[in-house]
């Protein structure tokens, strides 16, 4: 990775139209090393944010600068996969799409599943997971590609309290790892792990240190 490596909002608003402003005048700039929580309430704009920051959505007002940003990766809330396809393969796909041999693709991918607790269901099939056991997946799947930057929505949406604080403190690891990581919850487990918050949940979006 470059040391180049930011995500800067310069003004950033945006509305749908005919409604309201979700958010104004946001300006922050996000560097590797961060965990940033996005917060507010159901409709305040936070997957919208995120869609801003990956470049899928053009903001109203403002702009969004990616410096150095060649691979995001997003984690939806809602955990997806092919049904009679194993938990490891699921990881090991974007690895041998990197070039890796399948020995050396699915050693990764069961070093990755391991370190959100799945290692024991490598060799399921994905349709035997639960839902919490299928949001971990995402998220290793997206380490696989060693993103610059990830978007998590909702990352603790399905999983118990002992399994939530697990994965806060997994995503603050990573971004040590020189990964900017964008986190959209309201989760305290989340929010305490955070370098620091977007609160959608103003009038005027505010930007501040935990």
């Amino acid at each position: 990775m470059t040391d180049q490596v930011c995500v800067t909002a310069e003004n950033l608003g945006h509305r749908f139209p005919g409604t309201d402003w979700l958010f104004s005048d946001l300006n922050f700039s996000l560097n590797p090393g961060e965990v940033i929580c996005v917060t507010g309430p159901s409709g305040s704009g936070k997957s919208t944010l995120l869609s801003l920051l990956a470049g899928w959505e053009k903001p109203t007002s403002g702009a969004v600068h990616r410096t150095g940003v060649e691979r995001v990766q997003w984690v939806f809330q809602n955990p997806y996969g092919v049904p009679h396809r194993s938990v490891a393969d699921h990881v090991g796909f974007p690895l041998l799409q990197q070039g890796l041999s399948r020995l050396d693709a699915d050693t990764k991918a069961r070093d990755l599943l391991a370190r959100f607790g799945l290692g024991a269901t490598a060799d399921r099939e994905f349709s035997a997971l639960s839902g919490g056991e299928a949001q971990r997946l995402m998220l290793a799947r997206a380490l696989a590609v060693s993103p610059d930057l990830l978007l998590v929505d909702e990352p603790t949406a399905q999983l118990d309290r002992v399994m939530a604080a697990s994965v806060a403190k997994t995503l603050t690891h990573l971004a040590q790892e020189d990964v900017i990581v964008v986190i959209a919850s309201h989760d305290t487990d989340v929010v305490s792990q955070a370098s620091y918050l977007i609160d959608l949940g103003v009038t005027h979006a505010e930007v501040g240190s935990e």
